[in-house]
């Protein structure tokens, strides 16, 4: 799950990292009064969606009168903005922060995150902070420093001083450095956050240290612990046919290519993609039903991948462990009829029942093409969208 700018640094307030006064807003009036509110003479207005390079992409703008806020207010909120990370379609502007300006006088990039290597936590930093940190890490890896914390240590004063010092914070404002990412880190534990990332943090000409960004990925895992982070979710940012899947309890997501997937099981999904791909075809899809998927389930599980309008035809590849395969196969004939499919449909099953799910399918008196193995539903597959 990610979240809005404005709201991590909510959460950044929360735990003591400081960051620039802003409001939010949901249209121009508010954006004008948000300035008011700030007052000043100099405000940055944001678009709020969850990509990064908003900046470049448009999505940043320096306002220096009251009528200049509402002048890029008016031009930001509803624009199709297109940053590297939102594809060449763009993704809608439906909200804005409005803030206050900054005397930025340097720019550092500091995150925390899981390194499942070493299973640790890393606290990392640049001091090439701002908007091409990507090129850095990729043109110059030696410019990002790398701290690994023990999770049951903790952060410790040193390993933050030694990070402080290797991005280049001056002398005089480490102690504040210091203290901002342990409460960072702090923040990225208590929340169970994948991704707690600021970029820029600034140092400003009075040398204190400010986030001007904020970034948060959440362990989908761990969200029944934190109701007040769930009430952060903004459905418009998120795949439609994602938000339906998940009322159901699949997990969906959207691919590029043609050929509809329904497997049971992550790891056995992302093994049939790859079957998919190795005889030459496109995953439309990664969808898991999960070890107890019952008729209603698949029904709704084939709504969601027909909705795409590139889907071609569909590969159903059962394991049946947990999982039956007369379970699924009842599934299958069930959302063969609710949605008339007019696809072509590979099934394969394997497992517990499969006998049984088998006869269940041939009986049908639908026309569905049964394969014994991956590679075989995988051919049949590719040449009937073909």
């Amino acid at each position: 799950m990610k979240i809005h700018e404005y709201q991590g640094k909510e959460l950044l307030r929360n735990f003591e990292v400081p960051v620039p006064r802003g409001y939010p807003a949901f249209n121009v009036r508010e954006a004008t009064e948000a300035a008011q509110r700030l007052g000043g003479k100099v405000w940055v207005v944001k678009a709020q969606i969850h990509a990064g390079g908003r900046g470049k992409g448009g999505g940043v703008k320096l306002a220096r009168s009251l009528d200049e806020v509402t002048t890029l207010a008016g031009q930001m909120l509803g624009m199709q903005l297109v940053t590297h990370q939102t594809g060449a379609h763009g993704q809608k502007v439906r909200r804005l922060l409005v803030e206050e300006g900054a005397d930025i006088r340097k720019e550092y990039y500091v995150a925390v995150l899981t390194d499942r290597a070493t299973q640790k936590v890393v606290l990392m930093g640049s001091s090439e902070g701002g908007m091409d940190i990507e090129q850095v890490a990729h043109d110059t890896p030696e410019k990002i420093i790398k701290v690994f914390i023990d999770p049951l240590a903790g952060l410790g004063d040193a390993q933050a001083g030694e990070l402080a010092r290797g991005i280049g914070v001056p002398a005089p404002s480490q102690p504040q450095a210091a203290v901002l990412l342990k409460n960072l880190y702090r923040c990225y534990m208590e929340t169970d956050a994948t991704l707690t990332e600021i970029n820029p943090l600034i140092l400003e000409g009075n040398g204190e240290l400010k986030a001007l960004d904020a970034k948060f990925n959440f362990d989908a895992n761990a969200l029944f612990r934190h109701p007040e982070i769930v009430a952060y979710r903004d459905l418009d940012e998120e795949d439609p046919a994602e938000v339906e899947a998940s009322k159901f309890d699949l997990s969906y997501i959207s691919l590029d290519g043609n050929i509809g997937c329904l497997v049971n099981g992550a790891g056995l999904a992302m093994a049939t993609m790859d079957t998919i791909k190795l005889f030459g075809g496109e995953p439309a899809n990664f969808l898991d039903v999960g070890g107890g998927a019952s008729a209603e389930k698949v029904t709704e599980a084939f709504k969601i991948m027909l909705r795409n309008r590139h889907v071609k035809g569909i590969l159903v590849n059962i394991f049946g462990g947990i999982m039956r395969c007369d379970t699924i196969a009842e599934g299958v004939v069930a959302a063969c009829k609710a949605v008339n499919l007019t696809v072509p449909l590979v099934v394969r099953m394997k497992g517990t029942n499969e006998d049984l799910g088998k006869q269940l399918l041939a009986r049908s008196g639908l026309p569905i093409i049964s394969a014994d193995t991956m590679a075989e539903a995988a051919t049949k597959i590719v040449a009937a969208v073909r």
